[in-house]
């Protein structure tokens, strides 16, 4: 097992990021020559950050007569976009959830299994019903409008504006249920002495979780938070099957971009990735330190 994870992972990441400082277009074989006679430095990072489909921030445009506002478009600003909305909800909602199902409500295992349910589905399948049901044709809108409301819109999905925050409702959907099972766990391990002394102190119920029950959940709410956000950063899937990047580039995400660039421009692909591995060091190394580094 040591041997397969040195040669595959850590040796693939290495050539990953070897690989990105060169001009090559097809997957070589590694030889020193190889990364020595195409070496071009940081082009492909320069081209890259140039590039409209990765991150196209203009300087403020006009808008109307006095309005002026910055639009950051691309695949990078994309991804943020819905990693920042997704992390915030999700792990929102699911510890609301949780704390429903902490009242020990009659039918729990019934509530369970229903949250729960849309993590079992897989990210194509939700793609493609939340597709219907965001279509301005078929799905909800085309639905209500034929009941009368001819005023109604919601055509998110051929938005170019709105049809990340489309997304990140398909992705909290599926995802809300899994961080309520975490939350749900870290809950039931708090003990009941806990919240006798809350009560006999006068502590309200929500007090009670705020102050006390989540500092002592802050194991279980950075695991959620690490497990969430690297989910966010490796979107792929989810926005394949809705959109497929669509209307245009506008909801492209970094991982269409590198998987669409691969045999194209190697270097440029390499160099992708190599952006994402720094984003998910970004989100992995603190919580590394947090975990492990007490204990040496």
């Amino acid at each position: 097992m040591m041997l397969i994870v040195l040669g595959v992972f850590v040796g693939g990441t290495a050539w990953t990021v070897l690989f990105s400082f060169t001009n090559i277009k097809i997957v070589p074989i590694f030889t020193p020559s190889e990364w020595i006679n195409g070496f071009v430095g940081t082009a492909n990072y320069d081209r890259l950050f140039h590039t409209d489909r990765w991150m196209e921030c203009p300087a403020l445009s006009h808008i109307g007569q006095a309005d002026w506002q910055l639009q950051c478009r691309g695949a990078l600003p994309n991804v943020v976009t819905y990693a920042v909305l997704s992390i915030i909800l999700s792990i929102s909602i699911g510890f609301l959830l949780a704390v429903f199902m902490d009242q020990k409500v009659r039918l729990e295992g019934m509530f369970r299994t229903i949250y729960l349910y849309p993590f079992a589905l897989s990210f194509i399948v939700t793609g493609h019903v939340w597709a219907w049901i965001l279509s301005p044709e078929y799905g909800l809108q085309g639905s209500i409008r034929q009941l009368g409301w001819t005023s109604f819109s919601f055509g998110w999905i051929a938005d170019r504006q709105m049809v990340m925050y489309a997304i990140v409702i398909a992705g909290i959907w599926q995802g809300s249920g899994f961080v309520m099972a975490l939350m749900l766990a870290g809950l039931r391990g708090i003990d009941d002495e806990i919240w006798k002394a809350a009560k006999i102190d006068g502590i309200s119920t929500w007090r009670t979780y705020l102050q006390i029950v989540l500092p002592m959940m802050k194991p279980v709410m950075v695991t959620t938070f690490v497990i969430v956000s690297s989910g966010a950063v490796r979107i792929y899937d989810l926005v394949v099957a809705i959109t497929d990047g669509g209307p245009g580039i506008s909801s492209d995400v970094p991982t269409r971009y590198i998987y669409q660039n691969f045999s194209a421009n190697l270097g440029q692909s390499l160099a992708a990735s190599t952006c994402m591995l720094v984003a998910m060091a970004f989100i992995l190394i603190p919580w590394i330190r947090m975990e492990f580094g007490k204990k040496g």
